[in-house]
């Protein structure tokens, strides 16, 4: 009997103090809190806060769009809100037609036949003066100094020739006269020498002035009159001269007599030049415009919209837009990035509850904003009102999406991106059901991809939404039948276009997303891949164990709706890890000697249990894909390897401490996902199975029952939202596909036992 104690009985509480101890779990607010206040959930916030930002920038969300496309029929005036003014082209290209009209040309002069030519008369006047009388001076050449007689005037007799010769010899006679001469030639000349001799008026060209280069000075030239060098008026010019530079009047006319029909034409036309002088004066002229008022009507009520009105009312509300002020700027700024928000926060929340792969993993997360930028910013710069190619990104964004998580994902989060397109573009309720129809087409059809041609089936299928849809827009918007189907085939065109890019995209997506389709997994389980070679030749029991159990998990997966094709993959790599040690597992030992009877169970434990990490890390040298991987570590999940820990605490002394029954589990981890858990039921199944004796229905139905009733007692589905009803699926499908296996057969009358 217990001794009595002194300690007195704890005090009864009242009803108001046990009701007060109850503590209760947090409301939906006060979890909300709690939930940001983790790091990493803030992280994704702002990631998502500053996609949003980015995504005004993208939409320049600040800036109001236009409210008009081409081919409306607006139901007012379109007026001019600010006073604007637009480029007249055909105003332009008067003005520098002009300019070029006006431009000088531009013409080579060589002045070296104009100083030879008065080299040759200086030098004949000479010897005309050195002559000693007219009757030794050659006749010839005073022939051409005899200036043309006026109509009817009769020519001189010879005395009066030999008078005026002799005139003419005393006029230049002397050292002084000569010198005289020259001078008054180099100045008579001069004119001519620095500006040239035309023979024609410019036409295609400024007829007033001309632009002379001289030879010797590259890059300077001379803006001459063009009359002052006509050779007609030079000729008159020279003649002037020579009357006032020369002192005696008789010899310059005779003078001029000889060189007036010696001039030679010095100016040559230089057409490179020209046209070059013509750009530039072309160039120089300002861009000509119109100027329409405040008010001034831009288009007509009722009357659709060509492309002549579409680029008025565009320069019109670029001028619009660039005079607005701060505030309006500012005001719809924050209301786009809030509306941006609130789509973020509709997809989050839906991403969060029913597919957490996408924020689980922070890469995930920020592959996906990523896309996002790049989709919204490709349908910004392919946007057009004529063309719609802006479908093209906003599909290839939903099929990928629908490839890499769900397709309900897919819809909502390009249902949010063509709403962000809309308010960044203006767009009508018709136009995002026209970008949004393709897209939803394809994603609803894309369910799997297990041929090569599955793409581009969506992508007609995808085609023919397009085209109805478009056509049953067009009718009830009233659009020309013409332009609804010119339409309708560019949208459908652009959708088969989709389909094919994303045929071609898609082991970019598998790689960048990390998921396998339908496809790789078919070419991923191709027997003939090196691992699974090697597992026949070093371990082949383990080969068959792994066909079998693909064959039992890939049924119980479909029954429950799960990805039966990654199952059956996943299986066969499952035991990979075995090949490295395979005479410690029982299916590839013969008949003999069992290799764990020299070992203890710990180590025997060890030697099981490590064909798991092998078989991850075999998988990573082969660039296996991670959902593979997955399955191979968690296919044993934390069981316990219950056969040797029975062996160890059989041999256990009195006096030996307790076993640590950890040591005896699997590293795990618990199977993630229910095609990780069908996996570690099937495996668990098709061994047991095979120590049965009498494979009976009734018995394979309770050895199921019992091994997953196992599991689920151990807590091995507890992270892989696998339900109770699942779990009898499973096992429905486990007993009718064991049961197929072991079926019984007729035995025929003179069949024996070999």
């Amino acid at each position: 009997m217990a001794a009595p104690t002194n300690n007195p009985p704890a005090p009864r509480r009242t009803r108001s103090q046990r009701v007060a101890t109850v503590e209760l779990p947090p409301g939906p607010l006060e979890a909300a809190w709690m939930n940001l206040q983790r790091g990493a959930v803030l992280v994704r916030l702002a990631l998502c806060l500053l996609t949003a930002i980015a995504l005004l920038a993208i939409t320049r969300g600040w800036e109001p769009p236009r409210d008009y496309r081409l081919g409306m029929a607006p139901k007012r005036d379109l007026t001019a809100r600010v006073e604007f003014k637009q480029p007249d082209r055909a105003a332009t290209r008067e003005a520098r037609a002009t300019a070029r009209r006006f431009a000088e040309a531009v013409y080579d002069h060589d002045p070296m036949e104009l100083l030879q030519l008065k080299s040759t008369l200086l030098n004949e006047v000479t010897e005309l003066a050195g002559a000693e009388s007219y009757e030794t001076v050659d006749r010839n050449m005073w022939a051409l100094y005899t200036p043309p007689r006026a109509e009817g005037t009769p020519a001189p007799t010879a005395e009066e020739e030999a008078k005026q010769f002799e005139r003419f010899k005393a006029a230049l006679g002397g050292e002084e006269a000569q010198n005289a001469l020259q001078a008054a030639l180099d100045e008579a000349f001069a004119p001519l020498v620095r500006q040239g001799l035309l023979d024609t008026q410019p036409t295609e060209a400024n007829s007033e002035r001309i632009a002379v280069r001289t030879s010797g000075k590259e890059g300077f030239e001379t803006i001459v009159p063009v009359r002052e060098v006509l050779v007609e008026n030079a000729r008159n010019d020279l003649k002037n001269a020579l009357d006032q530079k020369v002192a005696n009047l008789e010899v310059a006319q005779r003078l001029f007599a000889w060189v007036r029909p010696q001039l030679p034409i010095t100016l040559k036309l230089n057409r490179e030049a020209t046209r070059e002088s013509q750009d530039r004066r072309a160039e120089e002229v300002e861009e000509q415009y119109k100027i329409y008022d405040r008010g001034a009507r831009l288009a007509e009520a009722g009357k659709p919209l060509g492309e002549t009105a579409i680029e008025l009312l565009d320069i019109e509300h670029e001028a619009w837009v660039t005079r607005r002020g701060w505030g309006s700027r500012i005001n719809r700024a924050f209301a786009t990035l809030g509306l941006y928000l609130a789509m973020f926060t509709l997809c989050g929340f839906y991403v969060c509850r029913f597919d957490k792969r996408i924020v689980a993993q922070l890469p995930r997360l920020l592959t996906v904003l990523t896309l996002v930028l790049l989709t919204i910013g490709a349908m910004m710069l392919t946007r057009s009102q004529e063309w719609r190619a802006e479908v093209i990104p906003l599909m290839l964004f939903g099929m990928t999406i629908a490839i890499a998580y769900r397709q309900e994902t897919a819809l909502l989060m390009s249902a949010a991106l063509t709403l962000v397109s809309a308010v960044a573009s203006n767009h009508e309720l018709s136009v995002a059901v026209l970008m949004l129809a393709p897209t939803a087409g394809a994603i609803i059809v894309l369910d799997s991809v297990r041929t090569r041609s599955k793409l581009l089936l969506v992508g007609f299928v995808a085609a023919l939404v397009a085209f109805l849809t478009t056509v049953g827009v067009g009718v009830l918007d009233g659009a020309p039948y013409d332009l609804i189907f010119k339409q309708a085939l560019m949208m459908a065109l652009w959708s088969v276009i989709a389909g094919s890019l994303m045929t071609c995209l898609l082991p970019l997506v598998e790689r960048v997303f990390g998921v396998q389709t339908d496809l790789s997994l078919i070419e991923l389980g191709d027997p003939a891949h090196p691992l699974l070679q090697e597992l026949i030749r070093r371990a082949p029991g383990s080969y068959n164990h792994s066909i079998t159990v693909a064959s039992l998990a890939e049924a119980a997966a479909e029954s429950i709706g799960a990805r039966g094709l990654l199952v059956r993959v996943g299986a066969y790599f499952h035991d990979i890890g075995k090949m490295l040690k395979p005479g410690y597992f029982i299916e590839n030992q013969s008949s003999g000697q069992n290799q764990h009877d020299t070992l203890v169970p710990a180590m025997s434990t060890l030697v099981i249990i490590a064909h798991v990490k092998d078989g991850a890390d075999l998988a990573r040298q082969n660039h296996l894909p991670e959902c593979i991987i997955d399955f191979i570590q968690q296919h044993h999940g934390t069981t316990l390897v219950e056969y040797f820990y029975r062996q160890a605490a059989a041999k256990k002394g009195e006096g030996d401490s307790e076993i640590d029954e950890s040591s005896f589990r699997y590293p795990g981890p618990k199977p993630q996902t229910k095609e990780a858990a069908v996996l570690m039921i099937a495996d668990a199944v098709e061994s047991a199975s095979r120590t049965l004796v009498e494979p009976t229905p009734a018995r394979i139905e309770s050895l199921v029952e019992d091994l997953t009733r196992k599991r689920l007692d151990d807590g091995q589905f507890e992270e892989c939202n696998l339900t109770l009803e699942e779990l009898r699926k499973i096992g429905d499908s486990l007993v009718k596909s064991l049961t197929a296996v072991y079926h019984g057969r007729v035995k025929y009358p003179d069949q024996v036992t070999a």
